[in-house]
């Protein structure tokens, strides 16, 4: 049996093929557990980083408008996008968006203060865009 702790990827194939096979006895079923976990997870924080982007960039189209480029709106569109595709791919996220949602906007808020040299404080306490406007090709801030 190889040893998940020393050849992650030989023992993915391992425990593939022992499903594959039925052999159930010889499956590692803690660590096995514990990937099909992680990969739930791995999904989540995927929407969760790919709606940070989205927000800072909707937060620097508003705030500073002078500097609004081909390059922001290409990006605002991109994760929009990405956004759907992983919400298309795992449906049962969508429960989870209004807490990922209000942890996506406080960390965008510092990626973007970090980003436009403005104050953190200079942005709303609470995300001034609605989920609908988050993923609204049409939408962008004023």
């Amino acid at each position: 049996m190889i040893d998940y702790q020393t050849d992650y990827y030989g023992w993915t194939v391992e425990q593939a093929d022992l499903l594959k096979t039925g052999h159930w006895q010889e499956i590692d079923i803690k660590n096995l557990i514990e990937e099909v976990e992680s990969m739930g997870r791995s999904e989540k924080r995927s929407l969760e980083s790919r709606m940070i982007v989205l927000i800072t960039h909707l937060l620097k189209w508003q705030y500073q408008p002078v500097r609004r480029g081909k390059s922001w709106e290409l990006t605002i569109k991109a994760q929009r996008v990405s956004c759907l595709d992983v919400l298309e791919d795992n449906p049962s996220l969508k429960s989870k968006l209004d807490e990922l949602f209000f942890k996506a906007y406080y960390r965008a808020k510092l990626e973007a203060a970090k980003e436009t040299g403005l104050d953190e404080d200079d942005f709303p306490e609470e995300s001034p865009y609605t989920l609908s406007q988050l993923f609204d090709n049409n939408y962008y801030p004023e």
